[in-house]
């Protein structure tokens, strides 16, 4: 059986390598791994025109929205808080345009963080621009235990409670149409949303790319296969 060919979207930023500092399409090397060891290909996909997201979604077996800034509040609605990072428009309307074309084509998606978040607003959901507690220091991952919601796709994947590496300020409001909560937090912050079957259709708010554990990439590529 061939693997199961899985897009990632990426960053569009400067970086420096060698001796060079030029625009780069940016993705941790995390991601890639983490789609390797579930089984799967890993494609960067770095914003394009968001014209084109029908017809990169339908070369592709399975989808993954990766982490990164914020989103920006006018996507739901919001004014920003004086916390939201400064907006990154370009990856907003091309990760949106391969979240809907995902959801059209019956693609499976993991959103990962901000990939999460923005599979909330895509299905008419808003955010909540700060809350403490969920970032440990700046640039340094965090864990804490999340809790699965029994019955849920999550739980299916993760049975039991389990300590998961964390970066992040911004969590799930107002929960987007057909989405279901699957996964807690111990404050109550929501950490997984999903779509029911048949769907598979799954954000996680914390970074899997940063630990050991395969298993919601596993789901993804086997509902890719």
């Amino acid at each position: 059986m061939s693997q199961p060919l899985i897009g990632v979207s990426t960053y569009l930023d400067e970086a420096a390598w060698g001796v060079w500092r030029l625009p780069a399409a940016l993705l941790p090397a995390g991601y890639p791994r983490l789609v390797q060891s579930a089984g799967g290909m890993a494609a960067m996909l770095p914003p394009d025109d968001p014209g084109r997201a029908a017809s990169v979604v339908a070369r592709l077996d399975g989808l993954v929205v990766a982490g990164g800034p914020d989103v920006e509040p006018v996507r739901y609605g919001a004014e920003p808080d004086p916390r939201t990072g400064p907006p990154a428009r370009e990856r907003d309307a091309w990760e949106l345009a391969l979240i809907d074309a995902a959801l059209a084509d019956g693609t499976p998606l993991l959103g990962i963080c901000r990939g999460m978040q923005l599979l909330n607003v895509a299905l008419g959901g808003t955010l909540v621009q700060h809350l403490d507690g969920h970032v440990e220091a700046t640039g340094v991952f965090g864990r804490h235990p999340v809790a699965p919601v029994e019955g849920t796709r999550y739980a299916s994947l993760v049975p039991e409670e389990s300590a998961v590496p964390t970066y992040h300020h911004q969590s799930v409001d107002r929960l987007g149409d057909g989405l279901v909560v699957s996964a807690l937090a111990q404050d109550g912050t929501v950490e997984a949303v999903e779509l029911p079957d048949p769907a598979w259709v799954l954000g996680v708010q914390w970074h899997p790319e940063m630990g050991e554990d395969t298993r919601v990439m596993a789901g993804l590529v086997r509902a890719a296969s």
